[in-house]
């Protein structure tokens, strides 16, 4: 099986959030894994951006996220 990957402003729809939501977090590292493919060219891996979703679920306002 082939894995799908998007660049930011995709991987950003994905996750429902703004393009540069998703740029802070990269360099936050509060982010999703990704890629560097050269200089300028980011992507995302689909299965990545699951796997990080995944770790962000709660219960409760009152959790930390």
């Amino acid at each position: 099986m082939t894995q799908g990957y998007l660049r930011t402003a995709d991987a950003a729809r994905y996750l429902g959030v703004g393009q540069s939501t998703l740029e802070r977090m990269r360099i936050s590292g509060d982010g999703p894994a990704f890629r560097r493919l050269g200089a300028k060219i980011v992507t995302y891996a689909v299965a990545d951006l699951d796997a990080w979703a995944s770790q962000t679920v709660l219960h409760s306002t009152s959790q930390a996220a």
